[in-house]
Formats: structure tokens, C-alpha cells, sequence
């Protein structure tokens, strides 16, 4: 089918007047540890509703997963017969700080490592287990436990010596338009944050809350989860779950969240 480049100019354009026509006037609300000057938690844009069952650890769906996670940290897994515990104690005590500060860059694996990966590597090469897959029932109980562990933290990312070049390209994906809706994060995100569009409320895209429990998905899933969905909306190829592009982009949205408390597992709709 030939594609007509003016129909698509013209839905691209459109869609920016609807954002623009919709967009929500700045809250002036005191959101506490929730607002860190400019930089707003998703928590902030949710209704009271969501909030109060994010707040909740009884109502919060995505401690399901956090209670998963904490019986995988001590099965034994592997050729190596260990299990997580074996090095970094029983309850996980010792993974406190580890959201705030990853993606982070590892000398040993010389590469950018979200938990995602650092968890497969841990796998692969101290227990001698099979990684697990991205979106697998195993890997999101274990990054939400660990996550976890950092609630109510400050997210601390380093962006500077061999983290900088990840950072740098990470923060050219966030504003390079693409797809077919000719579209780069920084125009739902930064351009109209408290917005409505499809009768959702956009947000400032922070990563500080995932894994996260969506409403909308009906149970928790990762960042790259919502970067391929993202990437969907505006009709572009997405790239694979753990991919370059990706971990780059982890970095530079973990960044600007910069002081934001870790919220694992956060509720969104």
C-alpha cells in the first residue's frame, strides 16, 4: 500500500493541536518527596483512587510480584548450587540502594547494566542458571523485589565517565522523532505533560516507579515494556527488550527524575 506522507503530516500535526488544546494547567499542589523542583512523579498525575492503592501495600497489586521475588531470592538455582541469598544475604536487605542508582555502568561486564541484565549476568556467570526471559513471570518478581528494597529513595544515576556516552545517546533517542507519526518523547512528555490524550492523562514519562502495576496491563511490567509501547503509539519499529538503544534510554529517563523517590511497585493507569 502507498503511503501518503501529507495524510500522515496531517494527523502528526493534528495530534499536537489535540495535545495542545487538552493540556492541563501545572498543578500547584504540594506533592511532597513526589516533586523535586520541575521534576513530577507519575504518582502526582494519578487519581486519588490510584494513589491511595499504590500507598497501600495490602491494596497495591504489584506486591504480588514483590512476595514472588522474595521466595526466587532464595531458591537454589544452577549448575553453581546457589541461590541470590547465598551472596547478598536472606531478605535482600543488601540490594537497598540499588534502584536509586542503576542503570549504572559495570566495569566487569564493561557495558551499561539495568537490573535486568545485571540479574542475567549474575545468572549466567555466578550461578551457572539460565537467564531469564524480559517480561517472564521470574524476572519481573525479582526486579520488583529488588526494587523494592530502595522504596522511598532517591534516584542517584550516574551520567558522568563511562556512563556519559550511554547518557548522550540516550537523551538523542529521547528527542529524534520517528515513525510515521513523526513524533520524539519530549512532545508527550516534556512539551505536554498533564495533558489528555486517548482519555489518558500523559505524565512526565519518569522512570522511578517501574516495575510498575498497570491498570491497564493488569499486572506489573518493565520500562522497556512501556518504550515499546510507546514506540507502537507513534507507529515506529520498537527494539528489543535489553537492547542498546533501550538501556541508553533507561539512563537519560532515569536521569531527569533525578531525586524522585523509588516507588516499587508504582500503580498506574
Amino acid at each position: 500500500m502507498k503511503t501518503n506522507w501529507k495524510q500522515l503530516t496531517f494527523l502528526s500535526a493534528a495530534c499536537a493541536v489535540c495535545l495542545s488544546v487538552f493540556a492541563a494547567s501545572a498543578d500547584a499542589a504540594d506533592w511532597g518527596p513526589y516533586q523535586v523542583e520541575d521534576r513530577r512523579s507519575g504518582y502526582t498525575y494519578m487519581t486519588d483512587e490510584s494513589r491511595a492503592m499504590q500507598v497501600d501495600s495490602f491494596q497495591n497489586p504489584g506486591m504480588i510480584w514483590v512476595e514472588q521475588g522474595a521466595e526466587l531470592w532464595d531458591q537454589t538455582n544452577g549448575k553453581a548450587g546457589k541461590a541470590c541469598a547465598n551472596c547478598h544475604g536472606a531478605d535482600g536487605e543488601k540490594m537497598k540502594g540499588v534502584a536509586a542508582r542503576y542503570p549504572a555502568y559495570d566495569a566487569e561486564a564493561k557495558t551499561l547494566q539495568s537490573v535486568e541484565t545485571q540479574i542475567n549476568y549474575c545468572l549466567e556467570n555466578r550461578m551457572q542458571a539460565e537467564p531469564y526471559k524480559w517480561e517472564s513471570k521470574e524476572m519481573l518478581s525479582m526486579t520488583t523485589f529488588i526494587n523494592h528494597q530502595s522504596l522511598g529513595m532517591p534516584v542517584d544515576v550516574k551520567i558522568d565517565g563511562p556512563a556519559a556516552e550511554w547518557y548522550e545517546k540516550g537523551k538523542a533517542f529521547y528527542y529524534e522523532r520517528r515513525g510515521q507519526l513523526d513524533m520524539a518523547c519530549k512532545h508527550c512528555h516534556e512539551d505536554n505533560a498533564g495533558g489528555i490524550i486517548r482519555a489518558n492523562t500523559l505524565t512526565q514519562g519518569q522512570g522511578n516507579g517501574f516495575p510498575t502495576y498497570r491498570l491497564k496491563w493488569q499486572k506489573v511490567g518493565s520500562i522497556h515494556r512501556r518504550f515499546r509501547g510507546c514506540n507502537k503509539q507513534v507507529r515506529s519499529k520498537p527494539f528489543g527488550y535489553g537492547s542498546d538503544e533501550y538501556l541508553a534510554l533507561e539512563l537519560y529517563v532515569k536521569s531527569r527524575g533525578q531525586g524522585l523517590p523509588v516507588e516499587t511497585p508504582a500503580v498506574r493507569n
